[in-house]
C-alpha cells in the first residue's frame, strides 16, 4: 500500500465543496480541513507508485476550487491503526 499526503490550497469560499469532491475520488481515504499555510489535507491509499500520479495530478488537481496541492510519500506506517487496518481480516468482533 502506498500512501501520499497531500496538502491542499483551496479558493476559501468553495473549501467545504472542494473537500466533498475530493473525499469522492477513488484512492482518497480521509480530508482534513486543516489550519496552517494549506486548507485541507487529503490521504490518498492506493496500490501502486503511479496510482499516485492518478489520483493527485489527473483527479484532486483537476477539482474545481483547488489552487495549489503539494504531495508527500509516506516511507514507512508506525501507527498501531494503520498497522491493525493492514493486518485486519474484516471480522466483526464476535461479543
Amino acid at each position: 500500500m502506498v500512501t501520499a499526503i497531500v496538502h491542499i490550497k483551496a479558493d476559501v469560499d468553495r473549501i467545504p465543496e472542494v473537500a466533498e469532491a475530493i473525499a469522492e475520488i477513488e484512492g482518497v481515504s480521509e480530508v482534513y480541513s486543516i489550519t496552517g499555510e494549506f486548507d485541507l489535507l487529503a490521504m490518498v491509499r492506493v496500490g501502486r507508485y503511479e496510482a499516485v500520479a492518478e489520483v493527485v495530478p489527473g483527479r484532486v488537481n483537476k477539482v474545481p476550487g483547488v489552487r495549489h496541492t503539494e504531495t508527500h510519500i509516506a516511507f514507512r506506517t508506525y501507527s498501531r491503526h494503520d498497522l491493525e487496518a493492514a493486518f485486519s481480516i474484516g471480522l466483526a468482533d464476535a461479543d
